[in-house]
C-alpha cells in the first residue's frame, strides 16, 4: 500500500492505487450513510482540517448518493408505488449486489426488476426499464408498406424498431403510470439518465391503485416522447417472433399458434402490418433479444 508521500513508481503501483481506492468507494455505506469504520485510507493525503478517512469518505458519499439519485430519477413510479423509505432501502439494497459496472449510468438499473421479488413492484420496474429503452435505443430507417408487397413470407424477414420495446405484464402497469402522471408531473415521459443533465426530482405523490391484469405491451417512442401501446396477444406475438429474427411465414404461425378460429386472422394481420408500418415499427432484419 501506497502512502501519500511515496510515489507512483510504475503502471503496476497506479493500478494497484485505483483498485484500492475504487474498493474502498464502492463499498456499501453503513446505514448512517458513512464509510465503515476500519477501512483502509493511508493512500488519502489528510489535510488541516480533515483526515485522509475523513476526505475518502466525501468521495465515498458523492459516488454513494449519485448512484442513489441516478435510481431516483429513472424509477418514479416504483417510488410511488413502494414510498420512499422501501424505495431508499431497495435501491441500496440493490447496489450493493449489483454495483455500476458500464460506462453509461443508463446501466444502472437494469438488473433491478430481476432483483426484486415483489410481482408488482417488479412488473413496475421492467415497464420503466422499457421506458428507458425506448427512449435511449435507435430508430432505424423504417421500412415502407409498399415495399412488403410481393414478398415471399417464407423467406421475408423483418426487424423491429430497437426503440419499440416488447413485454408482457400481470399488472396494468401503464394504466398505473398514466394515472401517476396525471397527479405528478414528475414521473418520467421523455427523459433518462442518457441525456445531459438530469431531470429535478421532486416528491411523488399518492400512488394509485395498480390492478392485476395481463397486458401485451409496446413501450415505443416518437418525436422524443414515450409512449404506451396495448397490443393483441397474438401481435405481440407476432412482433416478437419477428425481432428474434423469424421468417414472416413462422412467425404468423408461431403468434397463431393458439390463437381462435373465429377471427379473419388474413384481414387482422394485414390491418396490423399497415398500422405498424404506418407507426414505422418495421425495419430491416436486425435479430435482437431483449
Amino acid at each position: 500500500m501506497h502512502t501519500p508521500s511515496e510515489k507512483l513508481r510504475t503502471n503496476e503501483d497506479l493500478r494497484h492505487l485505483q483498485r484500492t481506492m475504487a474498493a474502498a468507494l464502492m463499498q456499501p455505506l453503513t446505514k448512517q450513510d458513512r464509510l465503515r469504520k476500519g477501512t483502509q485510507a493511508e493512500f488519502m493525503a489528510p489535510n488541516d482540517r480533515m483526515s485522509g478517512f475523513e476526505r475518502l469518505e466525501i468521495y465515498a458519499r458523492q459516488y454513494w448518493f449519485r448512484l442513489l439519485d441516478c435510481l431516483y430519477d429513472d424509477y418514479p413510479a416504483l417510488r410511488a408505488f413502494l414510498g420512499e423509505r422501501r424505495f431508499h432501502q431497495l435501491c441500496r439494497d440493490y447496489l450493493a449486489q449489483h454495483p455500476s459496472t458500464s460506462w453509461t449510468l443508463r446501466n444502472l438499473g437494469s438488473e433491478l426488476s430481476a432483483f426484486i421479488t415483489e410481482p408488482r413492484a417488479r412488473d413496475i420496474a421492467r415497464v420503466e426499464w422499457a421506458q428507458t429503452l425506448a427512449f435511449d435505443e435507435a430508430q432505424k430507417k423504417p421500412v415502407p408498406v409498399d415495399d412488403l408487397l410481393g414478398q415471399d413470407p417464407a423467406t421475408l424477414r423483418l426487424g423491429v424498431q430497437p426503440c419499440v420495446v416488447l413485454l408482457q405484464t400481470e399488472h396494468a402497469v401503464d394504466h398505473f403510470i398514466t394515472a401517476l402522471k396525471k397527479a405528478d408531473a414528475d414521473v418520467r415521459g421523455s427523459a433518462s439518465q442518457a441525456v445531459s443533465e438530469a431531470p429535478a426530482r421532486a416528491e411523488v405523490g399518492k400512488a394509485p391503485r395498480l390492478r392485476r391484469e395481463r397486458v401485451h405491451l409496446a413501450v415505443h417512442r416518437h418525436d422524443n416522447q414515450l409512449y404506451f401501446k396495448r397490443l393483441a396477444p397474438e401481435a405481440h406475438g407476432l412482433l416478437c417472433a419477428l425481432r428474434d429474427g423469424l421468417p414472416l411465414a413462422e412467425a404468423i404461425e408461431a403468434a397463431l399458434a393458439e390463437a381462435g378460429a373465429e377471427t379473419d386472422w388474413p384481414v387482422q394481420i394485414r390491418d396490423w402490418f399497415t398500422e405498424f408500418s404506418q407507426l414505422g415499427w418495421f425495419v430491416k432484419n436486425s435479430p435482437r433479444k431483449s
